[in-house]
């Protein structure tokens, strides 16, 4: 046993070497490769077989199932003729369908269990063109000997994560086969216009959303002098974020690394710097936020030597958005650092913090969702105002009421925003300044069309003295419909307007 795994690790490290010493497509490159097949080997995956787990149904109803099932069908009746199998996955590798009709790549796919039903992850089949192209969020394109299998040598890979378009999440991926005597120069290109064009069906099928700006990388100084009139909001708040803060500041102090998890925008790079400051004053802060995948190597470049120097700690907020190398990197990085001048990480999730990451974090908060944490919401509020007005702004008692009792899907994110278009030409914010969105307890999202009827009758029910009878009058509506676009979109109402 022990020379079969000597063995294994020679072989390993040969391959290695060799892939470093190559010149590789742009789509894989060496050292991702080289990561990917460490990883690999850490996962046991075996070199000379590929034996994914059978998971059984899959989600044939999700929108990008439904968007990227038609984009491969239409492509397939291109490529008739051509020996390509074309598949989507999930985000997790589980392959969820497949569009083919060359019967002899079909059996010898179905020999390797590249099939539905079958979770074909880094973890389980090691490096592939699905594999890593989920694990690095990047276009990647995988061929012959670059597979970690042997059993997969016969085929060339190439795969693009798929994100919705709104959201930004990732939600699956394109992935193309082929037997690896094939020509590869067009697979990738194909692949990464599938994957564009079921995002771009997405967003059309998704009722004119608009889409996600991209996402940019950035690197800034956390203070660490705390002015009491400057942040208030991080002392007075509630009980959800005082205990967080407490248990921070504690690992903080003994040296453990921590990860803040929870919702987008509740807060927890936020907490993360509060606590440095109030724990380590006089040490440098950095609060880093990755890019899009493509840009991470120059943002990683740009920041990560400051790890080493004295009197410095620093926080990665969204490490779940990392590719699997730059966690990789960025482990090997801080693993010989002391705690305190180690690494602060947030996730949406602990599962999602990359393996090597989690590896370091000994301390563990959830952050509830601002919804749970009503009694958040005026404090922000008003710090929020003075940051945008300079100086201090007042909420009247039914402002106040509206926004404490809204459910902020969009959390403390949202209410900042909410905030400057209320305080943008006020210094007493009134219901009649604050955006319709808080009025409305509809969870389901609305079309343009919709948003326009839900605004004018917001604002109709906003007027001094106004009711429902008023505001249907006003609007051309008779009371009974103006009563069930009250209810169809959740309205609470400002004024007396039940009347």
């Amino acid at each position: 046993m022990r020379e079969g795994v000597e063995m294994h690790r020679a072989d390993l490290c040969e391959r290695e070497q060799l892939a470093l010493s190559r010149d590789r497509d742009p789509a894989v490159l060496p050292h991702r490769l080289v990561s990917s097949w460490k990883r690999s080997a850490d996962y046991a995956v075996p070199l000379d077989a590929v034996n994914p787990a059978f998971v059984g149904d899959v989600d044939d109803r999700s929108l990008f199932y439904e968007s990227g099932h038609q984009v491969l069908t239409e492509l397939h009746q291109t490529l008739a003729d051509e020996p390509v199998s074309l598949m989507l996955t999930d985000p997790d590798g589980l392959v969820l369908n497949r569009v083919c009709s060359d019967r002899f790549l079909l059996q010898a796919l179905d020999d390797v269990r590249l099939a539905p039903g079958f979770d074909f992850s880094e973890r389980k089949t090691g490096t592939t063109g699905l594999g890593l192209a989920l694990a690095d969020r990047v276009p990647t394109l995988v061929r012959a000997d670059q597979h970690y299998s042997t059993s997969l040598w016969g085929y060339t890979c190439a795969a693009v994560p798929v994100a919705d378009p709104v959201t930004g999440a990732m939600v699956g991926a394109v992935n193309l086969t082929t037997w690896s005597q094939q020509s590869y120069n067009l697979l990738l290109a194909l692949a990464q216009t599938a994957a564009r064009t079921t995002e771009a069906l997405m967003l059309a099928r998704g009722r004119g959303r608009e889409t996600r700006p991209a996402t940019r990388g950035r690197v800034v100084r956390v203070r660490t002098a705390v002015d009491d009139d400057s942040a208030p909001c991080l002392e007075d708040l509630g009980v959800a974020w005082c205990a967080a803060m407490d248990v921070v500041r504690a690992a903080l102090r003994s040296g453990e690394g921590v990860a803040i998890v929870g919702e987008p925008g509740v807060g927890k790079g936020a907490l993360l710097g509060g606590a440095h400051a109030r724990t380590h004053r006089g040490r440098r802060v950095l609060h880093a936020r990755p890019p899009e995948p493509e840009g991470v190597a120059s943002w990683l470049a740009l920041w990560s030597p400051e790890l080493g120097k004295p009197g410095t700690s620093v926080i990665v907020s969204g490490v779940d958005q990392l590719p699997a190398w730059a966690a990789t990197d960025l482990a090997d990085l801080v693993a010989g650092l002391d705690g305190a001048a180690g690494l602060s990480v947030t996730a949406h999730d602990l599962a999602e913090v990359p393996d090597g990451l989690r590896a370091a974090v000994g301390t563990v908060v959830e952050l509830p969702a601002l919804r749970h944490r009503p009694g958040d919401v005026v404090p922000l509020a008003s710090w929020f105002a003075r940051e945008a007005r300079g100086r201090a702004v007042r909420f009247a008692a039914d402002a106040q009421h509206v926004l404490a009792t809204y459910h902020w899907p969009g959390n403390v994110t949202q209410l900042r925003e909410v905030v400057r278009q209320a305080v943008a030409r006020t210094d007493l914010v009134s219901v009649r300044d604050l955006p319709p969105e808080v009025f409305t307890g509809a969870h389901h999202r609305l079309t343009r069309m919709e948003t326009l009827e839900r605004d004018e009758i917001v604002r109709a029910l906003s007027d001094p003295g106004a009711t429902a009878a008023s505001a249907a009058e006003s609007l051309g509506m008779s009371r009974s419909t103006i009563y069930r676009r009250i209810g169809k979109y959740g309205i609470r109402a400002p004024a007396g307007a039940d009347q």
